[in-house]
């Protein structure tokens, strides 16, 4: 891939912040508007400048959902190389840095691009059914803690008050809860209507949902956060990502520490994997039998069920990967 030059983006809710390095030097900076209108003006102008074309430049920035937007899908018309990377990822990556602003972000996020060339990993766009699913489960999760704000609130509520005031708390309460969790059953209804009518997608639910444990909410996030499973294919990559992988801590030989999982994840998904873990163990099967097992042999509950939450994901990218549903007593033919 010929790439000279790499653009950093510091993204905000209405301003971009942009800076480029060649050969390991900023060449550029400049602030502008969050708007199509200013990205399409200044972006053309800076590849102009620069005396070269969209195909040996990459763009470089961080995931911040919504405000990405205006950016990346302008990007994507004219085909641009797009790397998008966390924020977490690129300041761990830098090392020991001093000071912050938007333009010195901007300017790390280049210098971070150009320090990891050779292992560019550029964005693909998701589908727009992807993207209304994800959108979809977004606004599922907003209503299911809003739900949870009201019932815990009226329970602790109902603890300390009297119960005439309780009572009338709790008749909006109900209330209000009826009407959300009509919401989100809705909104699950669209989303499986989506998946059933495309193809692609209801094959890989399909093969997900066969893994006992993994429910529709789960096997939904798991489509979008693995674009279909085209951005992440490798089940190590995906419980690196949902933080269910124990990583060794240890210090030459003396001081050493428990292996433990890593605390960058993605915790909505380490949540979902966690409740079809549990789920998984109720079930009359080999992961309850495993269960039972090592909790027997002295195993901490908590790292038991960390490993069947990495089992979980084992089996549901070995049927996506070998393109079948999950069978208990599959044999495997090496024939």
């Amino acid at each position: 891939m010929q790439v000279n030059h790499f653009i950093g983006i510091d993204v905000s809710k209405n301003t971009l912040d942009i800076s480029v390095v060649t050969d390991g030097k900023t060449v550029y900076y400049q602030q502008i508007a969050n708007t199509v209108k200013e990205i399409k003006t200044s972006i053309c102008r800076i590849v102009e400048q620069l005396q070269t074309s969209f195909n040996e430049v990459v763009f470089c920035m961080e995931h911040t959902g919504i405000y990405n937007l205006p950016m990346v899908k302008w990007l994507q018309t004219k085909e641009a190389k797009i790397w998008l990377e966390s924020g977490l990822h690129i300041s761990r990556t830098l090392g020991l840095v001093r000071g912050k602003n938007d333009k010195i972000d901007s300017n790390r996020i280049a210098m971070y691009a150009f320090a990891n060339r050779h292992q560019i990993k550029l964005w693909k766009a998701p589908r727009p059914v992807i993207e209304k699913i994800t959108a979809l489960l977004s606004q599922r999760s907003r209503f299911v803690k809003v739900k949870k704000q009201l019932s815990t609130a009226a329970a602790e509520q109902a603890l300390f008050m009297h119960k005439d005031i309780t009572k009338s708390i709790q008749k909006y309460t109900d209330k209000t809860v009826q009407v959300i969790d009509k919401q989100i059953e809705a909104v699950e209804k669209e989303i499986m209507t989506l998946i059933k009518e495309d193809e692609n997608l209801n094959r890989l639910y399909q093969l997900i949902t066969s893994v006992e444990g993994i429910g529709f909410v789960t096997a939904c996030h798991m489509l979008s956060t693995t674009n279909e499973f085209i951005n992440i294919k490798e089940a190590k990559k995906y419980a690196c990502y949902a933080g269910v992988v124990p990583f060794e801590h240890r210090s030459g030989t003396s001081v050493r520490g428990k292996s433990r999982v890593s605390k960058m994840a993605n915790k909505g998904i380490k949540t979902l994997l966690h409740l079809a873990a549990t789920s998984a163990i109720r079930m009359e099967g080999d992961l309850k039998q495993y269960y039972h097992r090592k909790v027997a042999e002295g195993k901490s509950k908590m790292s038991v069920l960390n490993a069947v939450r990495n089992k979980l994901i084992l089996r549901v990218f070995a049927c996506v990967n070998q393109n079948r549903k999950f069978e208990k007593n599959y044999v495997h033919n090496f024939g």
